[in-house]
């Protein structure tokens, strides 16, 4: 298990298992968020990878399809969630990895994802969370 939590503790966010990698995404709100996302599915009983706590508010861009959510008190950026749940009946879940401790995920390999015009994941480029972090 992997736990995070904003800087006041109001915002905590639990993934059940480790993440394989860490995405940087460029596009116009994660860049500047500053965000690692990890991604998986809200809140089902059983298996359910992502739990997430506390009162938050949510900035919406675009098409509105999902919420960037954030600590009113601290101002961090704790994760992003689907507005509305897929075909499937889940609901898309990203948390930001930079609010858990650096040692247990450093290291994750980092995804690069092309947000800003192309919209596609680019190629690894070796580089790891502890090359951002440390």
């Amino acid at each position: 298990m992997l736990e995070g939590s904003c800087h006041c503790g109001g915002v905590t966010w639990k993934l059940a298992a480790m993440p394989e990698s860490a995405t940087a995404c460029n596009c116009t709100v994660c860049r500047r968020y500053g965000v690692l996302w990890a991604y998986g599915y809200e809140g089902e009983d059983e298996g359910e990878e992502v739990r997430a706590k506390g009162v938050t508010t949510a900035y919406a861009r675009g098409d509105k399809s999902i919420g960037f959510h954030f600590c009113p008190g601290c101002g961090c950026v704790a994760y992003w969630r689907s507005v509305l749940p897929g075909q499937d009946g889940r609901r898309r879940i990203a948390v930001n990895l930079r609010l858990t401790e650096p040692e247990p995920i450093a290291h994750l390999p980092i995804d690069h994802f092309e947000g800003l015009v192309k919209f596609e994941d680019l190629a690894r480029d070796g580089r790891c969370v502890a090359d951002l972090w440390f």
